[in-house]
């Protein structure tokens, strides 16, 4: 009589993951890419990140003090299309487990003070509405008042078509507010580009840094590189649009990966401030 077959073990789910760059698309150590903060381990491409997984590997450990989260979206146009914007914003809440897109707050790198802010792109693509706006102003506002460095971290689709011309009108209040931040010199303002970063954003705060930083491979631009190619019938540079193409081009100052981006953020700090 032959041996019995041995039940195989079962394989715990979740330890492997596919990843998302077309160009590598190979199964990785789910923990490997934990570990790297989100970044491939065989090719280097950054997943994109929540707003509060951004300030916890950014910020001191229990330093961050949030500021504007009594700012609560509302659906004033009643506007809908498949859904109501009410029920859509009811979801992306439910989804992400935040209020808006958008995340500011006080906290310390390294010991230094400084006036934080990201997008979360799970919420609406990161989009810019008036919710947005108003907690983006308050953090330069912030800023201001304390005399303290501002970073933003930038993670964007645009502009949020569902708040008409009351989001497009967040592109000029933050510029202006950025502008009545430029005038300390104590409030560096570092301004930091992630995948994707478009539209309205990259239209105001976002390309506004006194140094601006992009994390590798990120798109940046206003309209995105299918529609620019389509409206003006003609192919594309190699690579245009992504952080590199545009570090050669003099958009931006540096590109640092996400892993490197604390450390870096540091040591500009300290420069700046000493």
């Amino acid at each position: 009589m032959g041996l019995p077959f041995r039940k195989k073990k079962d394989m715990p789910s979740g330890l492997w993951m596919k990843c998302r760059s077309a160009a590598c698309g190979k199964m990785v150590y789910r923990k490997q890419v934990e570990e790297r903060l989100g970044v491939c381990p065989e090719c280097g491409f950054h997943e994109k990140i929540s707003a509060a997984r951004r300030a916890e590997i950014t910020l001191d450990p229990d330093s961050f003090k949030p500021l504007g989260e009594e700012v609560l979206p509302k659906d004033v146009l009643e506007f809908i299309d498949r859904e109501p914007y009410g029920q859509k914003i009811a979801q992306a809440q439910k989804k992400t487990g935040r209020s808006e897109a958008a995340l500011v707050g006080a906290g310390e790198i390294k010991g230094i003070r400084v006036v934080f802010g990201s997008l979360d792109f799970g919420f609406f693509g990161g989009s810019m509405g008036q919710v947005v706006g108003e907690r983006v102003t308050s953090a330069v506002e912030k800023a201001v008042e304390e005399e303290l460095p501002l970073i933003l971290f930038s993670s964007s689709g645009g502009a949020r078509m569902q708040e008409g011309a009351l989001s497009l009108m967040q592109m000029a209040k933050t510029s202006a507010a950025i502008a009545r931040l430029k005038r300390n010199p104590l409030s560096p303002y570092i301004s930091v580009l992630t995948d994707p970063t478009t539209g309205g954003v990259t239209a105001s705060f976002a390309a506004l840094g006194d140094l601006i930083l992009a994390e590798p491979g990120a798109l940046i631009g206003f309209a995105g590189p299918r529609v620019i190619q389509t409206t003006l019938r003609t192919d594309l540079p190699e690579g245009f649009q992504r952080a590199e193409f545009l570090l050669d081009r003099g958009f931006i100052d540096r590109i640092v990966p996400r892993t490197e981006m604390r450390d870096e953020l540091a040591r500009i700090l300290e420069y700046c401030l000493n």
